[in-house]
């Protein structure tokens, strides 16, 4: 069978497998197996068992379970909260500034969990009652936190880039300062259009400043610093040459874990047992659907499906933008229905060729993919956030929650726009920190 049918038949089934409600990791490896001994014999299955677990022989992959570790520490205490409250007394002079600080306090607290259904959870407990009371629009109140919280894939440590780095043989410390410009430039472009959307309510009143004490000021501080300083810790570490990723992220994880005992007082070994299970679950899911996609990758590359899309697309003569408009597409679609871990692992290792092909930068590439990515939390059918943030507010419909996040879809699809104009606000930092890639 031709190479590229072939390609087309294993997305066609990849796609009725996995909505068939299989765990992705275990569809990926029925389509896997399936191909294989269907086309390459029983021989074939016999490497599936290395290549599965080679695919998780990799110092790098340490540093996956332990930012989930030192996320779960953080969601699991007030730490949210306590963002948020010192966010919003310190802008009570801005215009605007509940809504501004809920935004500030959601890429906050995404730097510091790497977690979007954490931060939307988080901070979401707090600011949306909040903002609502105040007699902020339901749609205002729950889109902005639902789009705030897609930054937490985005703005270092982010698991999602962690994966790509592994997935494309990319340094995941250029990931990192790549996504800290965009990261800042979305938040920008979300307190923007939430400020003008309160503007345009007609209530004036939620743009004038509430007053705060200095003593409530500062009250909130203690709380809040040894966080902060945690994660300007681990980024120095990681820039500074003192130690690898996934040496600063246990580290990060343990501070974490003794802040929250010391400050949170998390001191019962339920709560500890809590903040390991889930980070055990989520680790390990992630991890497997990295070491199935390795096998899935196998698979392409053992069919000739791989080559065979990368020689097509070079005899297209298509221009760049072209194809890097198709490619967004395909990935807008894509994240609308499976998970951004899932979507990297198995597009990256036919996407990687084509667009180094047609010379833009795997970095900066990055970026415009976790973005797109981003879009799909807040987009049905799935979009995590969207529910994450229903289930906060059961009283906001769902469909007032979504109306309330398509204008953040908006500035996310103008970031990417920004991005292709002007992608040196993905590369510039990364080569400053790190010198020009090679």
């Amino acid at each position: 069978m031709d190479p590229l049918t072939l390609g087309a038949l294993v997305a066609f089934m990849t796609i009725f497998v996995l909505f068939s409600g299989v765990s992705v990791a275990l569809g990926l490896l029925i389509v896997s197996a399936g191909f294989l001994l269907a086309f390459d014999g029983m021989r074939s299955l016999e490497l599936m068992p290395e290549i599965l677990f080679g695919k998780l022989d990799s110092f790098a992959l340490l540093a996956i379970p332990m930012f989930i570790i030192m996320g779960a520490s953080i969601s699991s205490t007030r730490a949210g909260a306590d963002l948020y409250e010192a966010l919003e007394r310190w802008l009570t002079r801005v215009p605007g500034g509940l809504v501004i600080s809920n935004l500030g306090a959601c890429a906050l607290f995404a730097a510091m969990s790497g977690s979007s259904p954490a931060t939307c959870a988080a901070i979401g407990k707090m600011g949306i009652p909040e903002m609502r009371k105040r007699g902020y629009p339901d749609g205002v109140a729950s889109g902005s936190i639902a789009a705030g919280g897609t930054l937490g894939i985005l703005i270092p440590p982010s698991v999602t880039m962690i994966v790509y780095g592994i997935a494309t043989e990319t340094s995941i410390g250029r990931l990192f300062l790549a996504g800290v410009i965009p990261g800042l430039m979305l938040v920008g472009l979300f307190m923007a259009w939430s400020l003008y959307s309160t503007w345009a309510s007609g209530n004036l009143a939620l743009l004038r400043p509430r007053a705060y004490s200095w003593a409530e000021k500062i009250e909130v501080l203690p709380r809040v610093l040894p966080f902060l300083f945690i994660i300007a810790g681990v980024l120095y570490a990681m820039y500074g040459g003192i130690a690898t990723p996934s040496e600063t992220a246990a580290v990060g994880a343990l501070l974490c874990v003794v802040i929250a005992m010391v400050i949170y007082r998390l001191w019962s070994p339920r709560s500890l047992w809590v903040i390991l299970r889930d980070s055990t679950k989520e680790s390990v899911m992630i991890l497997f659907i990295i070491a199935a996609a390795g096998v899935f990758s196998y698979m392409l590359s053992s069919l000739f499906i791989t080559q065979s899309i990368a020689e097509w697309i070079g005899t297209l003569d298509a221009n760049p933008w072209v194809l890097m408009a198709v490619v967004n597409v395909f990935l807008l679609v894509a994240g609308f229905f499976l998970p951004p871990v899932a979507v990297i692992l198995m597009a990256a290792p036919i996407l990687l060729p084509i667009i180094t092909a047609a010379g833009f930068d795997p970095i900066w590439f990055a970026v415009v993919l976790t973005i797109n990515m981003e879009i799909g939390l807040i987009s049905p059918p799935v979009g995590l956030n969207l529910y994450v943030i229903n289930g906060i507010a059961p009283d906001i419909p769902l469909k007032t929650i979504l109306a309330g996040s398509l204008p953040f879809v908006a500035c996310m699809v103008l970031a990417i726009l920004l991005l292709c104009l002007f992608p040196e606000l993905a590369t510039w930092l990364p080569d400053m920190v790190m010198g020009e890639a090679r």
